[in-house]
């Protein structure tokens, strides 16, 4: 799909100008430090009770139940990660880089300077076939010109990826390690000392702990429930956010560039808080500094103003999200599996 909704640039600017005025008016770019101090101490007692609790219990099987608890402490450390890279936390840059490397680095394995470049390529052209790193063709393809010529295994993932996507979620968490090393290795990382020295220390302390702890079976198991759950949460928080949305040509004003490919979920708290925000990406990607928790109030004030524009708004709920997102994967492949039997 393409955007084709694009209004002139003097309009479209006036157009992004009004409502930033409404939402500054509403003091929802503010700083929010209480809410921020308590949401970090939450996670970093999460990560400490954790890993605690792992070595208290020791080497038994219950240990698979501490992994599923961590995988969802490593995913809500991941998604603050996030909140840091868009500087909601920190009023100075400083602060807001080390603490990202704290939780990227140290806390998850991940380099936080590779996904900060990559993250911000994708807010700068979300859903764009070429320069959105997150739909670019890899493993799974999201555009259609994309889907042919693929042969052996990555022709069988294209032909089958609606159905294989939950499962290959699983290998999201190495996924983003593997990502991290040859970025490093490649020179395209600020601080590539102290980014490789963190990540060197979270894996030696991780493999450590599993080996002096547990017995090997164990370990492996826990490393094997504990990496894939990880990838799979924090796969589901961002695959509703764009996914099966529009693709657009480049040429659209930032406003409906920013609204066309994004699609918000329904929920309460806990929605909010199971996706750390990016259930209204919407309002986040037309306002990445925005706080998380102002996020909710602007909702309405965005929604309301798409409306005035005549500029559609997506907003379903989680499950049609992932329904919409599979159903778009399968149509993408479905050029892929009429030449895989015309062959």
């Amino acid at each position: 799909m393409t955007i084709t909704m694009t209004p002139s640039r003097t309009t479209a600017g006036s157009d992004f100008a009004a409502l930033s005025r409404r939402i500054s008016g509403e003091g929802l770019m503010q700083r929010r430090p209480a809410y921020y101090a308590a949401r970090l101490s939450v996670v970093a007692l999460m990560l400490i009770g954790g890993w605690t609790a792992f070595f208290v219990i020791g080497s038994s099987w219950w240990q698979l139940v501490t992994a599923v608890f961590l995988a969802v402490t490593f995913t809500q450390v991941a998604l603050v990660a996030h909140d840091l890279a868009h500087r909601q936390v920190f009023r100075t840059k400083r602060p807001g880089e080390f603490a990202g490397r704290l939780a990227g680095n140290l806390g998850v394995g991940m380099s936080y300077g590779w996904w900060m470049d990559k993250h911000t390529r994708h807010h700068n052209n979300p859903n764009h076939d070429d320069l959105d790193p997150d739909v670019a063709p890899e493993v799974l393809i999201w555009a259609t010109k994309s889907a042919l010529g693929r042969r052996g295994l990555k022709g069988f993932i294209t032909r089958h990826q609606a159905a294989l996507f939950f499962p290959l979620l699983t290998l999201l968490a190495i996924d983003l390690k593997v990502s991290s090393v040859k970025a490093l290795r490649n020179g395209t990382v600020k601080r590539p000392g102290l980014e490789s020295a963190l990540l060197v220390l979270h894996a030696v302390g991780y493999l450590s702990a599993l080996l002096i702890v547990l017995s090997p079976l164990q370990a492996i198991a826990f490393l094997l429930v504990h990496q894939a759950l990880f990838g799979v949460y924090l796969g589901m928080t961002f695959a509703p956010n764009h996914k099966g949305m529009p693709h657009p040509t480049g040429d659209e004003d930032y406003l409906r560039k920013q609204v066309l490919t994004s699609r918000n979920v329904r929920g309460g708290w806990l929605t909010d808080a199971a996706l750390g925000g990016l259930n209204y990406q919407i309002e986040h990607h037309l306002f990445p500094g925005m706080p998380t928790p102002n996020l909710r109030r602007a909702q309405p004030i965005v929604q309301a103003y798409c409306a005035e524009l005549g500029v559609a708004y997506e907003q379903t709920s989680l499950v049609t999200s992932y329904r919409q997102a599979l159903r778009h994967l399968h149509q993408v492949g479905a050029p892929a599996r009429v030449e895989h039997r015309a062959r």
